[in-house]
């Protein structure tokens, strides 16, 4: 069977391609600059737009499973062309379908659930991949910086979001289904930051903002407004789905979600260690 993955090149599309590597499938991966693209080997990259659906017909010969994201463009802007992208998938002969939700509806994922395939919600939590974005302050003052530190967050590891969505694209029985997908614990800000300083070996400090503090630091660092507004709200008034730990990778996968401690020793490098 032949897997192709869009989105390929993201923080859970690689993990997707990983995973599916992992279990013995043909990976096909979809980009818009194959010769930027760096994948392992024995993957098949193809060059194809999300936006253009023309662009997809070559690319979903032979292919049984679809992994689709719900935003591209280069303002990563809703899809949407679900519509036709769905018409092509029926005709090339797919079968099933995961989509990574993007935290809120959209056309894409709309026409993915009216599609007739079997289909699948990937619904992740916070990644733990986000605190890369703490790497710069711990690796230069030792520090990381953010508001609402009594936050709690389920956060999970990206690696998990892309077995999950493997074992959809390859196995029967997840089709129709909403996967939310958490970590195995829920973490504060200071546990988070506590995993990362015993990863690496060096103390960190966690330094409160306030929200005007926080906006200023966000804008500094070229977010837009609309983030900015998302981020507050998240981080001050996070919904209680960020905050539970949900069961679904071990009952898909039939292996525990991994820990921020083992995701923070995989990455120790980038924090100094």
């Amino acid at each position: 069977m032949t897997n192709l993955v869009t989105g390929a090149t993201g923080t859970v599309g690689r993990q997707v391609v990983a995973e599916l590597l992992a279990r013995g499938q043909s990976v096909r991966a979809l980009t818009r600059d194959p010769a930027k693209a760096e994948f392992p080997a024995g993957v098949e990259v193809v060059r194809g737009d999300l936006t253009d659906p023309a662009s997809l017909a070559a690319a979903l010969e032979g292919v049984t499973g679809l992994h689709l994201i719900t935003f591209g463009g280069p303002y990563l802007a809703p899809l949407e062309t679900g519509p036709r992208i769905m018409e092509l998938a029926r005709e090339a002969g797919v079968r099933r379908v995961t989509v990574l939700h993007g935290g809120g509806p959209s056309p894409l994922e709309d026409a993915v659930r009216a599609s007739g395939l079997a289909w699948t919600v990937v619904m992740p939590v916070e990644f733990m991949a986000n605190a890369l974005e703490w790497a710069e302050g711990i690796t230069a003052g030792g520090e990381v910086r953010e508001p609402f530190v009594g936050r709690l967050s389920a956060m999970v590891h990206e690696g998990d979001i892309g077995a999950v969505a493997a074992v959809a694209l390859t196995e029967d029985g997840h089709g129709g289904q909403e996967y939310v997908i958490t970590g195995p614990e829920v973490l504060t800000l200071q546990d988070k930051v506590d995993a990362l300083a015993a990863a690496s070996g060096h103390k960190i400090r966690l330094v409160e903002l306030t929200e005007e503090e926080a906006v200023a630091q966000w804008r500094a660092g070229g977010l837009p407004e609309d983030v900015i507004g998302f981020l507050l709200e998240a981080y001050g008034n996070t919904p209680a789905v960020g905050r539970t730990v949900a069961d679904t990778v071990e009952k898909v996968t039939g292996r525990p979600a991994r820990t921020f401690a083992e995701w923070s020793a995989e990455h120790a490098d980038a924090f100094g260690g």
